[in-house]
């Protein structure tokens, strides 16, 4: 695959020189605010140092030739906690904000920034989603203010299911869900697919769990084997996919998991050469896209013992780039204004930031677990295995409609 990738090609010097010099050398602060101590502490580390990693990779060159700046903020995995981090952002000059672990973080974080940007006009914000999925956030609840870099959990569902309708060999599948907008919404949509696609198939069973509050999933896993489900559809992520893995193997579970976060940290550990052939992934990324991305997964690995996975990260910075060269401006006024509809080459191909609804449009990859080989080389936490391409699915498979009447400034 080849990548076209503006930050690193020759013409990007002379674009930027051209037209970017509005805003040469300016820092442009992006506030981090996800959990960083906790269950799902060790996912928020990984992203944060996935951010401050790509900063210093488009900090040599971007369209824009502007310097990027992470300030990283604890929210605990917390709504409150995150309006007290976006207070603190605001107050020291931020005015581009992250985040993606947890729906119930974004939709307070989205209400928050809208009031704050009609209440303090020449002090607007912009939010950055690079995972938080709900599809809420993109229709009904869509904001102007409001970006989202990751597939929407119906959009995964979508293409999810489109592959499973040709598996012949699932009969009843059991979903589990962690109990929050997004697992809520892995479920809803699940059903409501395959009772479109394949409506033979049983729903054997369903559980929403707390969210990272469960450690034992041996209960859950109880159930799923009573049903005789022989698949799994799940949305869970950090510990509360990597222990309900674990429970699986402990205790003979050998069916099929479908999941959307194989791949973040924990997992793949939990996983084994114990689940080859038998978990899947659908994601806009994958660890074996090669090319520059391979590069990149190598030099971070090699930097922190750790793999990189939130691809949406270089979404974000390929877009501000983009954005303010366009705007030749930094301000997020002008700079949302740029993004939106906004066409750029990423890792995955080209990509789209659609106007109607701030949802980004892209490819997504089904992959499975497998034992590493030459032709898929990576190993996520050097278990030897990987995580391998079965099918791709253009952008327009995946995509959903918008019901957003977005409101502009």
């Amino acid at each position: 695959m080849k990548f076209g990738f503006k930050f690193v090609a020759a013409a990007a010097v002379v674009v930027c020189a051209q037209t970017a010099m509005a805003q040469k050398g300016e820092t442009v602060k992006i506030a981090f605010i996800d959990p960083l101590s906790g269950l799902m502490g060790p996912v928020g580390a990984n992203q944060l140092k996935s951010f401050q990693f790509f900063a210093e990779k488009f900090n040599q060159s971007n369209p824009a030739g502007v310097k990027f700046e992470v300030l990283a903020i604890d929210n605990k995995l917390s709504p409150t906690e995150s309006l007290n981090a976006l207070k603190s952002a605001i107050d020291q000059g931020v005015r581009y904000i992250t985040q993606g672990s947890g729906s119930a973080v974004a939709g307070a974080l989205i209400d928050a920034v809208n009031k704050h940007n009609e209440r303090n006009p020449g002090k607007e914000v912009v939010y950055l989603n690079h995972s938080a999925v709900d599809p809420d956030f993109t229709n009904n609840k869509c904001s102007y203010w409001h970006f989202r870099f990751d597939a929407d959990t119906s959009m995964k569902m979508e293409a999810l299911t489109t592959f499973m309708t040709d598996k012949k060999d699932i009969k009843k599948v059991y979903l589990i869900n962690q109990n929050y907008s997004h697992g809520q919404q892995v479920a809803r949509f699940a059903k409501e697919t395959l009772g479109r696609k394949r409506p033979d198939i049983q729903v054997a069973g369903e559980d929403l769990h707390p969210l990272a509050q469960v450690r034992d999933f041996a209960p859950y896993i109880a159930k799923i084997k009573a049903s005789g489900a022989d698949t799994v559809i799940t949305g869970n992520w950090g510990t509360d996919l990597s222990l309900l893995i674990k429970a699986a193997n402990e205790n003979g579970y050998t069916g099929n998991f479908y999941t959307y976060y194989t791949g973040v940290t924990g997992t793949p550990t939990a996983l084994g050469a114990n689940a080859a052939g038998r978990v899947y992934q659908i994601a806009y990324n994958h660890y074996n896209m090669g090319g520059q991305m391979e590069k990149w997964e190598n030099e971070f690995k090699a930097k922190f013992n750790d793999d990189f996975y939130t691809g949406s990260v270089i979404h974000i910075y390929n877009i501000l780039g983009d954005a303010m060269a366009k705007a030749k401006s930094t301000d997020p006024v002008k700079v949302a204004a740029a993004m939106e509809g906004l066409k750029f080459k990423s890792f995955n191909g080209e990509v789209e930031m659609r106007k109607t609804d701030h949802q980004l449009q892209q490819p997504l990859f089904l992959t499975a677990w497998q034992k590493a080989d030459k032709k898929y080389p990576y190993s996520p936490e050097n278990t030897g295995m990987t995580l391998a391409p079965v099918k791709t699915y253009a952008s327009y498979v995946a995509s959903t409609p918008t019901s957003c009447q977005m409101k502009r400034p």
